[in-house]
């Protein structure tokens, strides 16, 4: 029994990305997006990271997974029956940037792509199921940063204000939940997902990543003031990775380096997409990275726009935290990784399989911290363990591990409701299995719902349950309360 209840109209659901299940990459219309342009495998992110990377898609070499998804395109109906059986009160997705705009400089949208979504909100709604939307999730037209060169290029602004105004209108009077841009802060680490910029056209940069970063913030703006004028009951909230972050000691050289960490990378981007400004420390960080001031295109009236349209509410991504010892060397350090920040490996936490400390007294904290920084809702759109599952001769899925990972998550956001913390709702992670965003596999399973596909693209496509589906069915029925 948690110690606390979650509010009556709490969000329980899930999460995924249009380009990482929907499949039909080039269908009824749909351009290329730079999801479509990285190859699958583990080596995925070193080779968006090399300098000879130009978005140029290489079938003979590469194998590229989100081409097919899990065919979400065509079994949505399958696949959203599923979720209303395990009782989902909303369900996060985000819209295809291609499917409305192939290119993304067009002025008429694809109809046929529209429609698909008209058919997949409806859907949901018919199961009363809650859209909950991204707009922009890993996913921007490859055209855009081929040709423009990414979020660095103010154009973009327009014609994401365009795709922006034109989902709003068309979908703004059924669906009230609304993000902006997917963990639009790990652009610190890695542009290439949420900023279109790799080596070859300028994401070795930080000059572009912060420029690219404020045409990104005044492009929510615009967002909110159209989700506010189409219809005032929209909530439309930022989205950021958060990684709670430990000094491993009481070394005060270690404890100034996690708060520089936490205010760079856990709170940079909500500071100026939820307070409407930039913070104080702003020149101290434009000048630890070699970032010109006075050459970022930066306007009065940008500044104005910010103030006035700040975030309603804060959705964030929590799957581990991160610590750091500036006292070692790289010989001595024993670094781990994560969500696109690793760290030093802290020996009081557990890892997955892939590397990520498990801790979900971190979320607790992760949640105090936010909320008593910004005193604005909470919404945790993204946790989960991603796990290789085996399915048992009688078909079953004994995923034992994700239930342990889940349970103890729900029961941190528990604590942290009876802490004070404004908690709106919880969407896991890859409530399906799909292609995963750093590697491109299948095997890297986070879903309730197991997809018979594998790394090389063999299998049936049939979805069945692992024993966490019940698990979480359970949890929703109570509202949290049942977690055995």
């Amino acid at each position: 029994m948690t110690k606390q209840t979650f509010r009556p109209d709490f969000l329980w659901g899930g999460a995924t990305a249009a380009n990482q299940l929907e499949g039909a990459f080039d269908r009824d219309g749909k351009g290329l997006s730079v999801a479509d342009a990285m190859p699958g495998g583990k080596q995925r992110f070193t080779i968006l990271g090399s300098k000879e990377f130009d978005w140029t898609i290489d079938p003979e070499n590469y194998i590229y997974p989100n081409h097919r998804g899990i065919d979400h395109y065509d079994r949505f109906k399958e696949d959203i029956a599923l979720f209303a059986e395990m009782g989902f009160k909303c369900y996060r997705f985000s819209i295809a940037w291609t499917r409305i705009f192939p290119k993304g400089d067009e002025t008429t949208p694809n109809e046929a792509g529209l429609k698909f979504y008209d058919g997949l909100i409806d859907e949901c709604l018919k199961h009363n199921i809650e859209p909950v939307i991204t707009i922009s999730h890993y996913e921007m037209p490859l055209h855009l940063a081929k040709e423009y060169g990414g979020w660095k290029n103010r154009q973009l602004i327009d014609f994401y204000e365009r795709f922006a105004n034109t989902v709003l209108t068309r979908y703004g009077k059924k669906v009230t939940y609304w993000m902006t841009f997917n963990e639009i802060n790990s652009a610190f680490h890695f542009p290439a997902l949420s900023q279109g910029m790799v080596q070859s056209n300028g994401g070795g940069d930080y000059q572009n990543v912060f420029q690219a970063w404020h045409n990104q913030f005044v492009a929510s703006s615009k967002a909110v003031k159209i989700a506010h004028e189409i219809n005032p009951n929209i909530q439309i909230g930022c989205m950021i990775i958060y990684a709670t972050t430990y000094s491993m000691n009481a070394n005060p050289v270690n404890q100034m380096a996690t708060l520089i960490q936490n205010q760079e990378f856990n709170f940079f981007c909500t500071d100026v997409q939820v307070r409407g400004k930039y913070p104080a420390y702003t020149q101290r960080t434009y000048e630890k990275y070699g970032v010109d001031e006075q050459a970022l295109e930066i306007t009065q009236e940008d500044l104005d726009l910010l103030a006035a349209y700040p975030v309603d509410y804060i959705g964030f991504s929590y799957y581990m935290s991160a610590a750091i010892d500036e006292t070692l060397s790289e010989e001595e350090a024993e670094m781990v990784s994560g969500n696109l920040l690793g760290g030093v490996r802290n020996p009081f936490l557990e890892a997955s399989e892939w590397g990520w400390q498990i801790d979900p007294e971190g979320l607790r904290i992760a949640l105090n911290e936010l909320y008593n920084r910004y005193e604005k809702p909470l919404f945790i759109v993204e946790n989960g363990l991603g796990a290789i599952d085996t399915v048992e001769a009688d078909g079953s899925i004994n995923d034992d591990y994700r239930i342990d990972y889940l349970r103890k998550h729900v029961e941190a956001m528990a604590d942290a409701v009876a802490d004070g913390v404004d908690l709106m709702g919880y969407t896991p992670w890859g409530c399906i299995d799909l292609v995963s965003a750093s590697t491109g596999e299948m095997s890297k399973r986070y879903g309730f719902v197991y997809v018979d596909l594998d790394d090389e693209g063999n299998g049936t496509l049939n979805r069945s349950k692992k024993k966490s589906f019940d698990w979480y069915k359970q949890v929703i029925e109570t509202n949290g309360k049942n977690l055995a």
